[in-house]
């Protein structure tokens, strides 16, 4: 694995299918663990609170790795089952512990937040996460050592 990267990376993108709302996005890569805040910001609104969203902590299972483990933290009903899911497949890419908090609000989107829009938007989430995160993502064949197998 690559050594950390000393500051956050921080970026916005558009919110898919909304036409003046963006998706912040701040992920810290450490040694032994990836954390990754979200939240949505529309235009107009930059300067007001945004309520805290969901907390879930998740990790890759060695006896199962196709279904890593996850806990939750912090729950707000109306973002967990985005931000768990989020965790286990940026914890299953990676095979790290994944910390990730996330308040995105679907309010402002075209239909105000169907499954589509949310799937469109974890989707673009996981594509931005995992680019940045090509330096720290582990072979599946990896051993715990950090050696690959032959």
């Amino acid at each position: 694995m690559e050594e950390a990267v000393d500051q956050p990376i921080q970026l916005s993108f558009p919110l898919p299918r909304s036409l003046d709302t963006k998706i912040h996005l701040r992920l810290t890569i450490k040694s032994k663990v990836i954390i990754l805040f979200l939240t949505t910001v529309a235009a107009g609104e930059e300067d007001q609170a945004v309520p805290m969203g969901s907390f879930v902590y998740a990790l890759p299972d060695k006896y199962n790795p196709s279904q890593p483990l996850s806990t939750t933290i912090y729950s707000v009903e109306a973002t967990l089952e985005f931000t768990t899911r989020l965790a286990k497949i940026l914890a299953k890419k990676t095979q790290m512990p994944v910390y990730v908090g996330n308040s995105i609000s679907f309010a402002n989107t075209g239909l105000g937040g169907t499954v589509e829009e949310e799937m469109e938007a974890l989707k673009r989430v996981v594509e931005i996460s995992l680019d940045k995160l090509q330096d720290v993502i582990k072979s599946p064949n990896a051993l715990l050592n950090g050696a690959g197998s032959s």
